[in-house]
């Protein structure tokens, strides 16, 4: 567990230089592993929020806050830009939608 917390953590916190192929992949492979615990994280918290909505799943979408959404996360990937980071998320929002309609038909 701890040696799972250091990966995940560290690849979030820590800046990394590397130098040689395998080097770059194993950092790769560090913010992989913490995107995968973050995309988990995220797909839980969002059918929480389908089950709580008014409207949940793709017929309760709201557009707006998903614009918003990417707006604010190119404020912190400028490099990827809304453009690139819209489909990004439209896919792990629908994703999670996907997700939640199955755990609600079990």
């Amino acid at each position: 567990m701890a040696e799972e917390a250091v990966t995940v953590v560290g690849a979030l916190l820590r800046p990394e230089s590397p130098v040689t192929l395998p080097e770059c992949r194993e950092a790769i492979d560090r913010v992989d592993a913490a995107l995968a615990t973050l995309l988990e994280r995220r797909a839980a918290l969002a059918g929480i929020v389908q089950r709580i909505k008014p409207v949940g799943g793709f017929a309760g979408r709201d557009l707006d806050r998903e614009r918003a959404l990417v707006r604010r996360m190119a404020s912190r990937a400028p490099s990827l830009g809304e453009g690139r980071l819209a489909p990004i998320m439209n896919a792990v929002i629908e994703a999670g939608l996907h997700l939640a309609e199955e755990r609600a038909h079990r």
